[in-house]
């Protein structure tokens, strides 16, 4: 049984390899939680980059709108920073949230890159993110003109996204106008 004894942990360790490896070949890695498309924006109020009282996220732009979640040290933001701009250049409302970042370091990003929304909003906590379901930075969630997150985006976006984006802001826009 003594000469037993040094097997047993390699033997754990060799069920645990079977099982991670059983779970990676069956997951599927392209499955986007959106766990909350269908419901409505979450009501948190943050403080503005520029400081003052704290803003309900659903009143920081005129929906229908896009709230992007990003952080300065995200590398991801920094290169998606150039199809926000482009959202923007085609008329679409943002309200970027600054996810657990410092004011400082929020502001240069935002100067380095462009600013590509209407309003800046700081999750310095990180609360808000826990309360969109952000699984990491940067996230992008469309909203319509009711306050329901209608679709989600997960990672940075492509100039194809910008367009899916902003042809779901149009669609959006014409539904409210009729």
């Amino acid at each position: 049984m003594k000469g037993l004894l040094p097997l047993i942990p390699l033997a754990v360790c060799g069920l645990l390899v079977l099982l991670f490896a059983g779970y990676g070949l069956h997951h599927d890695p392209h499955v986007n939680p959106a766990a909350l498309v269908g419901k409505p924006l979450p009501s948190d109020s943050l403080p503005p980059l520029t400081g003052g009282q704290p803003v309900p996220i659903g009143t920081a732009a005129a929906p229908p709108m896009v709230v992007n979640v990003f952080a300065s040290w995200c590398a991801p933001c920094a290169e998606e920073a150039p199809q926000l701009l482009a959202l923007k250049a085609a008329g679409v409302p943002m309200v970027g949230v600054a996810y657990k970042d410092q004011p400082s370091a929020t502001q240069a990003f935002l100067d380095k890159y462009g600013d590509p929304f209407g309003q800046v909003l700081q999750d310095r906590s990180g609360d808000t993110g826990v309360n969109f379901g952000i699984s990491g930075v940067p996230e992008t969630f469309v909203v319509d003109t009711h306050g329901m997150i209608v679709a989600k985006h997960i990672g940075p976006m492509t100039d194809q996204d910008v367009q899916t984006l902003a042809g779901q802001i149009a669609t959006l826009r014409a539904q409210a106008a009729r």
